[in-house]
């Protein structure tokens, strides 16, 4: 992932500098003494110093994402981290007067982008839940400056804190069967501390069962109703519904397409499966 943001930055500023016939090298390179000595033509250096979870974009709620499948399983995976990389870069010349030139036109290039943009994204971060988002300039972003030249034993010289957040997902998917019924049943515990209910007295049991329609129509003009209580069922723009608060037994479902004739499916609660197909 990191390697695949460093390309980004690289061809952002190779288009947008611009930068022709090799003029200008582009590095990410921990700036030591004994690398500096080596180079031989002006250089714009994104050295990646610190990397971590951006806890502000944090979401826990839902703490899954969760996408039905037409085959009645739902693909669930947990959502992704958003992670902070942060570089600091810094231009390399053999007068000061080019390094400040070459730091204030990548300064006005990622000004200009707070994301990058999406054209020279790979395919792997075109999938992306949220733009990939770039902050530059911030102050608070800026490594120990003493500290961190002294570390890498090279002079002291102006750089640009520059905070790329991209999402990761590190989780594998997990597959699971869609639950279609559920059951509640009401009844007398022996105490009210206990869940379960007292055998052999009396209960009330309840289902709620979900199902799914398929049709060639559009689903604006398909209309859903339960005869038995006479009244409508919301169809989500997936095609699927709830039906709740039934007893076992078997209901009657009143399917009407705009300029139709009715079409009706009796149905069996509990059953396995609530699939129609509306002609």
């Amino acid at each position: 992932m990191i390697d695949v943001i460093d390309e980004a930055l690289r061809q952002l500023l190779i288009r947008e500098l611009p930068i022709k016939n090799n003029e200008i090298d582009i590095a990410f390179d921990q700036p030591k003494r004994e690398w500096s000595a080596r180079l031989s033509r002006p250089t714009l250096n994104l050295f990646l110093f610190d990397l971590h979870e951006n806890k502000q974009l944090r979401q826990t709620r839902p703490m899954w994402e969760i996408h039905r499948q037409d085959d009645s399983t739902v693909v669930k995976q947990p959502k992704p981290l958003r992670i902070n990389l942060k570089y600091l870069i810094t231009a390399w010349a053999a007068e000061p007067e080019d390094e400040h030139r070459l730091l204030s036109r990548c300064l006005f290039v990622l000004a200009r982008h707070p994301y990058l943009p999406e054209d020279i994204l790979p395919e792997s971060l075109k999938a992306q839940p949220a733009p990939v988002r770039l902050m530059v300039g911030q102050e608070e972003e800026l490594p120990g400056s003493g500290d961190f030249w002294s570390a890498v034993d090279n002079e002291w010289r102006p750089g640009i804190p520059c905070v790329v957040t991209v999402a990761i997902t590190p989780y594998q998917p997990v597959v699971e069967p869609m639950v279609q019924t559920g059951e509640i049943r009401i009844g007398e515990t022996a105490d009210g501390r206990q869940q379960k209910l007292v055998e052999g007295r009396q209960s009330s049991r309840f289902w709620s069962v979900g199902g799914v329609v398929h049709t060639h129509h559009p689903l604006e003009t398909v209309r859903l109703r339960l005869v038995e209580r006479g009244m409508e069922i919301p169809l989500q723009p997936d095609g699927r519904f709830v039906l709740t608060h039934l007893k076992a037994g078997q209901y009657t479902l009143e399917f009407s397409v705009t300029g139709q004739p009715v079409q009706r499916h009796v149905i069996s609660v509990p059953a396995p499966d609530y699939r129609f197909e509306l002609k």
